[in-house]
């Protein structure tokens, strides 16, 4: 069972379809794909960041020129870290774009998730922005 973070967008017609569940732990598409992962997630400025930091990281790894194996230890040590952060990253831009932070649920997948979210808080996608349930 996985444990996901519930958002709502303030102000929706229909708080229900505007909520997002974000999953606790590693994500591994953002491991795989990196900075295409956070533009599929609007995240520009995480993308933007990614992108920098592997354009730094191969131009001193071009500078050192250490063995492959040191060089491929080294992208995927960046790449996990990615895989780890991502969804904190997620989370805090969701934050900063208004979001709502409703609470947490734990179901099998994401669309379980909000189902659940949903049925045992009903009155969470009503409620006024940075109140309790």
């Amino acid at each position: 069972m996985k444990v996901y973070t519930i958002h709502l967008r303030p102000g929706s017609l229909s708080p229900d379809r505007d909520a997002v569940a974000v999953k606790e732990g590693f994500c591994w598409p953002a491991f795989i794909f990196g900075p295409l992962w956070a533009l599929w997630q609007r995240m520009w400025r995480a993308a933007f960041f990614i992108v920098l930091a592997y354009v730094l990281i191969g131009t001193a790894l071009a500078l050192v020129a250490p063995d492959p194996v040191t060089d491929f230890a080294i992208s995927l040590a960046v790449s996990v870290l990615i895989g780890y952060f991502a969804n904190d990253w997620r989370r805090a831009s969701l934050a900063r774009a208004g979001w709502r932070f409703e609470g947490l649920s734990a179901a099998a997948d994401r669309d379980a998730a909000m189902r659940r979210f949903f049925d045992l808080h009903p009155d969470a996608a009503y409620a006024a922005p940075g109140a309790a349930f």
